[in-house]
């Protein structure tokens, strides 16, 4: 039978195959790393767009909802048979409480999607590789 072939003993100075070896592994961990937060970054952002967006969609459906079937229905209740204000200014009133209904689902809306950024974090952190790499 054949002697089974024995480790050398790892000598004190490291190769520099072994070094280049080492520091495309880091290099590639520390990539994946910085991909990794950039995904979560923009997972978060693109979270709060889509609330934004949903926002802006409900406005628009209260906006054509209200000038399609309740504007009618309210107009005439507030003219009330005549006893109230003329039916053209019952219609006005009418068209002005929805229009204030859609700005205010808008502005919320805009808040929402000004919460979108870039993901800072990611951007710092990869700029700091880059100086460190370059050194």
């Amino acid at each position: 039978m054949a002697e089974p072939v024995k480790d050398t003993p790892p000598s004190e100075d490291p190769t520099i195959g072994r070094l280049v070896s080492d520091a495309s592994r880091d290099i590639s961990t520390l990539i994946n790393k910085q991909i990794e937060l950039t995904k979560s970054e923009v997972k978060v952002s693109v979270k709060a767009g889509g609330v934004g967006i949903a926002l802006f969609v409900v406005a628009a459906f209260f906006g054509m909802l209200a000038l399609i079937m309740v504007s009618v229905a309210a107009a005439y209740l507030i003219h009330w048979n005549g006893e109230g204000p003329d039916l053209h200014w019952a219609f006005l009133m009418v068209s002005g409480a929805y229009v204030v209904l859609a700005l205010l689902f808008v502005l919320v809306a805009v808040r929402k999607v000004k919460k979108v950024k870039a993901p800072e974090r990611a951007i710092k952190q990869a700029k700091a590789t880059q100086r460190a790499l370059k050194r």
